[in-house]
């Protein structure tokens, strides 16, 4: 009986010398951040799946500074030096922060271009980077073209009956179905059904599951994931998984198409420099939510800043429209020449960042100094871009939107641009990011083109919402009305 009272008092005894050491002792003791994180996961767990964590995070810099230790092993900081030292090119690779295995791997999953070591990022870099250069973006403005042609479409037809909108909605219908046609040779046709295809229900929910299987993992007990995860996200994260599965090995089986795709590029070589099929796999789903949902959010963003800024509005619908004598010159070089227009989606990406959460690496083998703090190895860091991009110490008035902070406004000349950086840097940086940026652009330069927009009262707090590694994005209702004025289209 006395053993078993010597155990019970021992047992809460160690785990409390366990926090105390960590706490007080810990080679990133002197770390600033809060003492109870490093005692209990409980509270970073439970800000994480209640989707509130980037939100708590941000509270966090704003007490502590631009670096904060979140739990005993794990450091975030919000500094613009920092982004680049973790993220940006290393002359020496054994400075490099390599990504945390423990925040992208899956047991008994292939590697994709996002999770893989750094030979296998080199291999599938090489094989993907030819769909997104110069010559295959040229090659794929009329495919772009066609799609923006049929969301105005939809929307004229919303417009003449003088319904209202979720802009939301179709961004995602033409983002999903243009990186299908894109990736696939196949579009997921939701701007033609006005429905989400279920593929795409699939993944906005098996990014959210994503968060489960996190908190999972870093119990310790990754095995958990399933049972903490609720059912319906479960269900889809499985149906996801066969569907991709489905999906590209329908296209690995057609071989040659009339049209090269993304998927031309990657079934070229099917040799040791190639990908095998699981890793193909892998990589469409990668491309897929990589290749919409990013770029569908800035969109929602910045039509939403705008739409609860009329004089920032007003100034770019007036570039827009002085700019082109018809609709048929708006084409992806045009719209590259719009300052104004570039500088609201600039200011979007800063207030509403289309990947908000810390992107997670670890110190390279020697550690790293970090905003005056040793950090030992394999501490995991990151920068949280919107923690960082809403930031008094990076941005004056930070949580205002001004667009002319990117066009050498002198009243914003101290603000730190540099800690912007949506796409990444450095070898790892968004390998889409010239493809994201005409899609952006053209289509806000064909909406604003045509139509005056109302943002109804229901989406006055739009951007009040949870974050599960993306932004769990609300309806965004607005009317359209076709501009005054408007030039008849030609044939």
């Amino acid at each position: 009986m006395s053993f078993i009272w010597l155990v019970v008092l021992i047992i809460p005894v160690y785990f409390v010398a366990i926090g105390i050491y960590n706490a007080y002792f810990h080679p990133l003791a002197r770390v600033p951040g809060p003492k109870l994180y490093i005692f209990t996961q409980i509270p970073f767990n439970y800000h994480s799946i209640k989707g509130e964590w980037n939100n708590v995070l941000k509270q966090l810099h704003d007490q502590y500074g631009p670096i904060v230790r979140f739990d005993i092993n794990r450091v975030s900081l919000t500094t613009a030096d920092a982004f680049k030292t973790i993220y940006g090119h290393k002359n020496d690779a054994d400075k490099t922060f390599h990504k945390d295995p423990s925040g992208y791997r899956a047991k008994k999953v292939a590697s994709h271009i996002i999770n893989a070591n750094h030979e296998d990022h080199k291999r599938m870099r090489r094989l993907i980077s030819h769909a997104f250069s110069d010559k295959a973006l040229r090659n794929q403005e009329p495919v772009v073209q066609s799609y923006v042609d049929k969301l105005m479409g939809r929307l004229s037809e919303a417009s003449d009956r003088n319904e209202t909108v979720d802009l939301v909605r179709w961004y995602n219908f033409t983002t999903f179905d243009l990186i299908g046609d894109l990736a696939f040779g196949q579009s997921f046709q939701c701007l033609d059904s006005g429905n989400y295809h279920p593929w795409v229900r699939m993944i906005f929910e098996n990014i959210k599951s994503f968060t489960y299987l996190m908190v999972a993992r870093r119990l310790g007990f990754e095995g958990l994931a399933p049972y903490i995860t609720p059912a319906h996200l479960a269900k889809s994260a499985r149906e996801h998984a066969e569907l991709t599965k489905e999906t590209a090995r329908k296209r690995i089986a057609s071989k040659d198409t009339e049209r090269e795709d993304f998927m031309s590029y990657i079934l070229r070589h099917n040799d040791e420099k190639g990908m095998s099929e699981d890793e193909i796999i892998e990589n469409s789903n990668i491309l897929i939510i990589a290749g919409s949902e990013t770029t569908a959010t800035l969109l929602s963003g910045a039509s939403f800043y705008l739409l609860k800024n009329p004089e920032k509005m007003e100034k770019v619908v007036q570039e827009v429209r002085s700019s082109f004598t018809s609709e048929a010159d708006i084409t992806i070089q045009s719209v590259s020449q719009l300052p104004y227009m570039i500088a609201v989606l600039q200011e979007a990406f800063r207030m509403y960042p289309p990947v908000p959460s810390i992107l997670p690496r670890v110190c390279p083998k020697g550690g790293e100094y970090l905003e005056g703090y040793w950090l030992p190895e394999n501490t995991m860091v990151g920068v949280p871009q919107w923690a960082a991009f809403q930031s008094a110490r990076n941005f004056r008035n930070p949580s205002s939107f001004v667009p002319e902070r990117w066009l050498d406004d002198p009243e914003y000349s101290g603000d730190q641009r540099a800690v912007v950086q949506p796409f990444s840097m450095g070898p790892r940086n968004c390998v889409g990011k010239n493809l994201a940026y005409a899609e952006m652009r053209l289509i806000f330069a064909r909406l604003l083109w045509t139509y005056d927009i109302e943002l109804m009262p229901e989406s006055e707090n739009w951007n009040d919402q949870k974050i599960f590694a993306l932004w769990e994005k609300k309806e965004l209702k607005v009317k359209l009305t076709n501009r005054v004025g408007l030039p008849e289209q030609t044939a």
